[in-house]
């Protein structure tokens, strides 16, 4: 019996060495709007066994939202939007109601540059918390301190206004964005709404209110994750020199974040040239699906290349 046991166990040892073979030999390719292709790199060998364990829970109880999220989740962290997208449409045929489901899949319908499916999956999902008590969101990937700073609510409106603000609909990503800012108090959620609001008033031409939005911003905020949107409000605020932003680079997500807001900065305070240019060099870093790089690519097409 400790012999069958044996076997059994490599067996399954095997199978999963094969599985996550398959997933780093997978090719898979992004190519954005402005033609820059990028190779999805293989990720590190902790994502792949997360996403391996949420592979087989997701098999193993194919009827759980949970395990459905997870799932998807993990298959995203991997760089595969497009499978997620996938993992997140099978569960909304088995839960049409489930908010969280459309709000994830929205979120994967803006990294792969669908816009118009991400507003329409969030704005569904809003209609599906009205009502509804907020809940803290678990994280994915956590932060330094382990502490989740986001919630349900505020993530569907948060990637509701990113949305419309890919397409140039200020009014209507200035509206999500107030919903957003609206659903949490904890530091982290306001920096981050506000850093939106404050950048499409500007962008409307509305000095005067965008900085009205500033007003929750202050010298000391417990801010524990979104320090990127937290430097940029200051920056507004002119509590700090656009100067000590310019030295950050791109290449990660909190990086491309302050790199697009600083190009920004320069855009709604009349040097389109050097936002131009800004706004350049951070399409031409590696973080594709990071929401600054997006932005950026979004502002160049609409902008700069009519």
């Amino acid at each position: 019996m400790l012999l069958v046991l044996n076997i059994h166990c490599k067996t399954e040892k095997k199978t999963e060495n094969i599985q996550i073979k398959n997933i780093q030999d997978q090719a898979q390719t992004f190519t954005t709007p402005l033609g820059k292709e990028f190779k999805i790199e293989n990720p590190s060998q902790k994502i792949l066994d997360q996403y391996t364990e949420a592979k087989a829970t997701y098999e193993k109880y194919p009827d759980s939202i949970e395990a459905i999220i997870w799932y998807g989740r993990r298959t995203a962290y991997l760089g595969h939007y497009d499978d997620a997208i996938t993992v997140y449409s099978k569960g909304i045929a088995q839960f049409p109601n489930e908010p969280r489901l459309y709000r994830h899949r929205g979120h994967r319908y803006i990294s792969v540059r669908k816009f118009d499916e991400a507003i329409a999956d969030l704005e569904y999902a809003g209609k599906l918390i009205n009502g509804t008590v907020n809940t803290i969101e678990p994280d994915g990937m956590p932060n330094a301190k382990n502490i989740p700073v986001s919630t349900l609510h505020g993530n569907i409106w948060y990637h509701l206004g990113l949305a419309y603000y890919l397409k140039h609909d200020y009014e209507k990503a200035f509206d999500a964005y107030v919903k957003c800012r609206k659903s949490g108090t904890l530091p982290d959620n306001i920096v981050s709404s506000t850093h939106w609001l404050y950048m499409i008033q500007r962008r409307l031409g509305n000095k005067e209110l965008a900085n009205e939005m500033l007003r929750p911003i202050i010298p000391q905020m417990d801010v524990i994750e979104n320090q990127s949107y937290y430097r940029l409000c200051k920056l507004y605020k002119n509590m700090v020199p656009v100067d000590s932003l310019l030295q950050i680079g791109t290449g990660s997500p909190s990086n491309d974040a302050v790199s697009y807001g600083v190009a920004n900065w320069y855009f709604y305070n009349g040097d389109k040239k050097t936002a131009k240019k800004l706004m350049t060099d951070l399409v031409e870093s590696s973080a594709w699906s990071s929401f600054g790089y997006i932005a950026a690519e979004s502002d160049l097409l609409h902008y700069f290349q009519k």
